[in-house]
C-alpha cells in the first residue's frame, strides 16, 4: 500500500497521511457482493470518473480521471436485466431500474465511479459502487463509501493516476 491509496475499513479510512471518517454499506464489508445486498465490496479499485452538480459545485481544479458535470436525465442502470448494467447513461424514461445521478439531495454533487464490476459487468454482481457524500456522519449507505463533504473534495483533489481504493473487510 501506498499514501496515495485510499484504505477503507469498518473503521473508517486512511488516505494522504489522514485518517478520515466514512460510511459503508448497510449490509457490511463483503467478499462476495450481490446486486441490493447493501454491502460494500472487499477488494482494489480504481476510479474511472467523476460527476459533479455544477449548479451546486464550482468546477474542481485538480483531478486524475475523467470529471464531468451530472446533468438531467443522467442514470445509472442498476438492474442485471438490462444490457447497460452497471453502466452510466444519460437516458431519461429508461425501462429498467436505475439510479438517478441527478438527486434532490446532496449525496452526488460530487461523486466519482470505481471499477467495482465495471467495465464489462457480470449481471447481479453489483453496480454503482461509488465514492460520494453522506447523509450524516456514519449513516450506512447501499454500498457505496461515504464522507463528510469537506472529505470527499479533498480525496478528489489529492487523488493520482495510480491511486487505489482498498476497501477491507
Amino acid at each position: 500500500m501506498k499514501p496515495t491509496d485510499l484504505v477503507v475499513t469498518r473503521w473508517g479510512a486512511r488516505f494522504g497521511g489522514r485518517r478520515l471518517p466514512c460510511a459503508t454499506g448497510r449490509g457490511g464489508i463483503r467478499r462476495d457482493k450481490v446486486e441490493g445486498d447493501g454491502a460494500t465490496p472487499i477488494g482494489v479499485w480504481r476510479i474511472v470518473g467523476a460527476g459533479y452538480r455544477a449548479e451546486r459545485l464550482p468546477v474542481p481544479t485538480h483531478h486524475a480521471f475523467r470529471l464531468r458535470p451530472i446533468r438531467l436525465g443522467d442514470i445509472w442502470s442498476d438492474d442485471p436485466a438490462d444490457p447497460a448494467y452497471n453502466h452510466g447513461l444519460n437516458s431519461p424514461g429508461h425501462g429498467f431500474s436505475h439510479e438517478r445521478m441527478f438527486r434532490g439531495d446532496r449525496l452526488y454533487d460530487l461523486v466519482l465511479m470505481t471499477d467495482y464490476n465495471w467495465p464489462d459487468a457480470t449481471p447481479g454482481l453489483g453496480s454503482a459502487i461509488f465514492l460520494h457524500r453522506w447523509r450524516k456522519l456514519r449513516h450506512p449507505t447501499e454500498g457505496c463509501v461515504a464522507f463528510a463533504p469537506a472529505d470527499l473534495r479533498w480525496i478528489a483533489r489529492n487523488w493520482t493516476r495510480t491511486s487505489r481504493l482498498i476497501v477491507r473487510g
